[in-house]
């Protein structure tokens, strides 16, 4: 049992306000997830050539400048860090695998948790607020934001194994439910040349999404394919760089609900989490049908 959250802005007068909106959605989903939490927010898009990395590592002093001048000296390229709790975002002009291979070498305890050109992903063990505090995440800005609260069932109680997940290109992933099939699946992905942190079922969904993706498929064929490929029961919510998209299995057993209004669109597990967003009383709400794919933004 977890919660997922997300908020898109269609308005972009309320972008300033994204953060302190969206705060009492995660922390509504407590009691569905007090493991841990996790928040993906996209904001402050990088340069054409310049990646974003979303580092963490589980000592807050770490010294991520340590980061920021071994990879300008390595790989000759321009660097720039800034820490936010024990996560780090790095912007660089260095190529996204090369950074990824210098540092699984070099500083095997950080963890890449995302990357792309607007996404930064922020998890962590503990309550909801805590997390959300953590990070400052109430004073963030952007176009959209997607969340989770965990209650560890597959898996141990770790900061790599909160939601949520990312492998790159913008892509994250959160997810309430299980899948069968994800063993067989990680295996075939690794053959294509994904990688894996964790054990968790999500992490392998979101890779394979991410292989689709590079595959030249949009996000509508992906998740398309993940209704035939993927086995077991879900309710996903995927975030690309300008949107996000919400899928659920053929059972759809697992709780969804989606509220919008000219102003944005609001997706959670359970409708209190959206009910106190400015205009939700007047918001056209719907359950998500099994297998539709909806989709927000660009990105379809």
């Amino acid at each position: 049992m977890c919660g997922i959250v997300g908020l898109y802005l269609k308005n972009p007068k309320l972008k300033p306000k994204l953060g302190k909106m969206f705060k009492p959605m995660i922390i509504e989903m407590t009691n569905r997830g007090p493991d841990s939490a996790g928040v993906a927010v996209y904001r402050n898009p990088v340069k054409k050539n310049e990646t974003k990395f979303s580092l963490a590592h589980n000592d807050p002093a770490f010294d991520w400048k340590k980061i920021d001048t071994g990879l300008e000296k390595a790989l000759k390229c321009d660097c720039k860090v800034a820490k936010i709790g024990n996560h780090c975002i790095l912007v660089t002009t260095a190529k996204e695998k090369p950074v990824v291979e210098w540092l699984a070498k070099h500083y095997p305890d950080v963890r890449v948790v995302g990357s792309g050109h607007t996404i930064e992903i922020f998890k962590e063990t503990g309550l909801p607020a805590n997390v959300y505090d953590k990070f400052n995440l109430d004073e963030a800005q952007g176009t959209h934001i997607i969340g989770h609260t965990r209650m560890a069932t597959e898996s141990a109680v770790t900061t790599a194994g909160s939601h949520p997940f990312a492998t790159g290109a913008d892509l994250c992933l959160v997810h309430n439910g299980s899948l069968s099939n994800h063993n067989r699946l990680r295996e075939n992905l690794r053959r294509e040349g994904m990688e894996f942190q964790t054990e968790n079922d999500t992490e392998v969904a979101a890779a394979y999404m991410t292989w689709k993706l590079r595959s030249g498929a949009s996000l509508r064929e992906t998740l398309e394919d993940s209704l035939r490929d993927l086995d077991g029961f879900y309710t996903f919510l995927v975030g690309t760089h300008d949107g996000f998209a919400v899928v659920r299995d053929p059972i759809a057993c697992k709780h969804a609900v989606i509220a919008e209004t000219d102003d944005y669109v609001a997706m959670a597990t359970e409708y209190r989490a959206i009910a106190h967003l400015p205009g939700a009383d007047d918001a056209k709400i719907w359950e998500p049908e099994p297998t539709k794919i909806y989709t927000w933004g660009g990105n379809a």
